[in-house]
This record gives structure tokens, sequence and C-alpha cells, in this order.
């Protein structure tokens, strides 16, 4: 398996970013299913489980969102390194960006350890039929933050590859961690052989199992990689090439900090109906990744083909690029939602089979399946600003509706939608955004010039 990088200034665009694609979009639906595992053997356990593990979700999201700021950063200087067929700086940019993954990833770690009692309590989930939904919450986010280095430094690695236009590496890898994940799974959930059943305690600990043996693999890639050897990442960074990093993804990062705290605000105003609303949205959501998991994987690809083309200067293979993902996506996005709106029973039914919380699952797909053709692309278009290093105006966009959502389900729930009102908040700014920011990036790439000393 090949660990140079990849050209994408030269050759048919479409076969290119198809090639570049594939395993990004692979690795997505892995990270899909990586969280489905999770579900489907809580699910078992019962709603209070679900609820449980859904909470303490929220910030391990919240952790992710925060990475993302050294994950865009690595993809979008590195790629635009290698467009400008600098190899030295290349190698710099990966350095800079998993240094400052690693530093902040164990700065999360202790907070989600120190602070496990008081983000959990804030949710006043308490007891459902007899689960101790908040304990087990506590003891789910206690076991992430202990393995914060392996959990949240790893999708900056992918992001390093990413930018060298290799995507197939972190394919390989991711699926390593995934095979681990679903099969230690029911072994410490349920206790099977040796082990002790752990409940939501074995959830935690098979997921960073997966993900320690994630990161030391990626470790090891280094070591024969042409461009960012392994002694190159534990080098000194310098100063100028990590505020540069951070000036590129920081935009995307808060966009995706906030989203999360916008959501975890959601679930607090779902919790009101109890558990069983926070359960259909965590489940949902997981099905729904559908959709946003592979745009969010043909937008990193996009990513890694606008920045080594930005890099290149060559306007022409951005704007086909661009054309191509968009219509990548616009047929998933119509089948995803076809799928949500017409087979939504079925599909909630693998994960949950509580009569009680069957039709409110089948509403939220109903709902927010309306509105995924527009969710993908605007993944997708905030994918091509990000390569050119535009990452502002996606992030404002996102920030604004996502924010207005919170008003949205407040004023939408006191009517008689009920909870619904929720789903409808959440599938309406989706919508909004998707049509915006598309309006937004076709007169700028139209317009687009670069700067003479380069870009």
């Amino acid at each position: 398996m090949s660990v140079t990088h990849t050209d994408l200034t030269r050759g048919p665009i479409f076969s290119q970013l198809i090639k570049l694609s594939i395993p990004i979009m692979a690795t997505s639906f892995m990270q899909m299913a990586y969280n489905l595992t999770d579900m489907v053997w809580i699910g078992r356990v019962g709603s209070g489980a679900v609820a449980a593990v859904g909470t303490a979700g929220f910030f391990i999201w919240f952790g992710n969102a925060l990475l993302f700021s050294t994950k865009i950063g690595a993809e979008v200087n590195v790629s635009q390194s290698l467009g400008r067929r600098d190899l030295e700086a290349a190698a710099g940019y990966g350095r800079s960006s998993f240094r400052l993954a690693f530093l902040l990833s164990a700065l999360y770690g202790l907070l989600l350890v120190a602070g496990a009692k008081s983000l959990i309590g804030f949710f006043a989930l308490g007891v459902d039929n007899g689960f101790d939904v908040t304990a087990a919450g506590i003891q789910y986010l206690r076991i992430i933050g202990a393995g914060s280095v392996f959990m949240f430094a790893n999708p900056t690695m992918t992001g390093i590859y990413n930018g060298l236009g290799n995507s197939r590496l972190p394919f390989h890898v991711n699926a390593v961690g995934l095979v681990i994940n679903m099969v230690m799974d029911p072994v410490l959930i349920f206790g099977l052989g040796p082990f002790p059943a752990m409940g939501v305690r074995g959830a935690a600990i098979a997921t960073i199992l997966s993900q320690m043996t994630v990161f030391l693999l990626f470790l090891g890639s280094f070591s024969k990689n042409k461009v960012i050897a392994l002694n190159e990442l534990f080098k000194r960074a310098r100063g100028r090439r990590m505020a540069n990093v951070l000036k590129i993804g920081l935009p995307p990062a808060l966009q995706n900090m906030l989203f999360a705290f916008f959501a975890m605000i959601i679930a607090k105003i779902l919790s009101t109906w109890g558990p069983v609303p926070i359960a259909v949205q965590k489940v949902g959501s997981q099905i729904e990744a559908l959709s946003w998991l592979t745009a969010g994987g043909i937008a990193t690809s996009l990513g890694a083909f606008v920045g080594q083309n930005y890099g290149a200067k060559d306007l022409h293979r951005i704007k086909q690029g661009y054309k191509t993902a968009m219509g990548i996506m616009g047929v998933v996005g119509l089948a995803a939602t076809g799928l949500l709106v017409f087979a939504g029973e079925p599909i909630f039914r693998v994960f949950i089979n509580e009569p009680h919380v069957i039709p409110e699952g089948v509403l939220y797909l109903k709902i927010l399946g309306y509105s995924q053709l527009f969710m993908a692309i605007e993944i997708t278009t905030a994918g091509a600003f990000n390569g050119m290093g535009k990452t502002l105006p996606p992030a404002l966009t996102s920030i604004i509706f996502t924010g207005l959502r919170i008003p949205a389900a407040l004023l939408l729930t006191g009517t008689s939608l009920g909870v619904a009102g929720v789903w409808w908040s959440v599938s309406g700014s989706s919508i909004i955004k998707g049509t915006l920011l598309v309006l937004l990036f076709l007169p700028y790439i139209s317009h687009f010039r670069f700067k003479k000393k380069g870009a």
C-alpha cells in the first residue's frame, strides 16, 4: 500500500475526483457503521441506555468539532503546499497540525474526566424504568475522556493524508478500528467468555480500544511516508505554521462546536418530554448520517482537490471539480430523502423496537428526510470553500441559521406540533442553509482572481 502523495492538479478531473472520493466515502460509511454498532447493541439494553450514550455523545461531538480546526488546517495547508510543489511546507504543516491535535485532545480529555458529573447533570435525565441514565452517562463520558488522545487526534492524521491526496490509507486504518469495535462491543456490553457484562461502560471501552489501535497504525504508517516521515511529526513546529493551521481551521471548528452546542440546547428542550425524544434523536441522527457522512466524505475529497489546484492556480479544475461533486451529491441527497420519508419504520425498528418509541422515530425520519438534498449540497459547497482556504463564509452561514433553530424550536413546540416542532426547526434550517450557501459560492467563484504572489 503506497503512502506517497497523489498529484490532483493533472489528469482527467471526473475520474480523479471519483478515485479520491470513494475511499473517503467508504471511510465516512465506516464512521456511520462505527456509531451504529454502539446503537444496535446499546439499544438492546434499553432506551435509557441509548439516552445515556446519546447525551454523552454530544460532548464527544463537541470534542470532534474542536479538533476539526487541526483536521481542516491540515487538509488545506498540506494540499495547497503540494499544489505549489513545496514538499518542505507540506511536511511542516503536517507536523504543526499533529502537535496541535495532540495538545488539544489531551486538554479536552481532562475536562471530560473532571467535569463529567456536571456536564451530564445539565440534562437532568434521572431514572428510566429503574435504569440510572445520569450515572451511566457519567461513566461513559469519563472513559471516553481518559482515552481522548486516541479518540480525537485520529481525524487530524486522516486530514494529513487527505491533503496528500492519499485517501486509501485512512480507509484501511479506520477499517481495522471498525472491526475491533464491532467485535468488542457485544463482548464487553453483555459479557462474553472471561469478560463481565459492563453495559454502557463496555461500549465506551470498546470504542477507546479501537481508536487506540487506529492511532498506533497511523503513527506506524508515517515511518514509510515519503513526504511526512514519522520523525517529522515530533520535530519542533514553527509558530507561524501552527498559527496558519488555526487561522484556516478555527472558523469551521467554531461552526462545528456551536453546532454541537446548539444541538445540546435542542436536547435540553427535548428533555422536557422525557428520555424518549432524546433516544429518537440519537438513533434518528445516526440513520440520517447516511447522507451527511457521505456528503462530508465528498466534501473532504473536494477540499483536497480544490486545495491542490488552488495552490497550482488552476481555477478551471476547481470549477469542474465542484460541478462533479455536486452531481454526485444531488443523486445521494434525493435517494436519502426517499429512504427516510418512505421507509422510516423498518429502518428505525432495527435499532429500537419498543412500541411507544417507534412512531416518534418514524416521524423524525420523515420530517428530516425533506431536507436531505439541501443538507448534502451545503456540506459539499462548504468543502469547496474550505479547499480555497475561504472557511469563513460557510462557517458564518451555518452558525447563524443553525442558531436560529433554538428560537424556532421554542416557538413551534408551543403549537399543536409539540415535539415535532423541534424536528421541523432542524429540517427547515437545513433547507435554508443549503440554498443560501450555493447562492454565495457561485458568484464568488465566477469573479475570483488569484493573487499575483500565489495562493
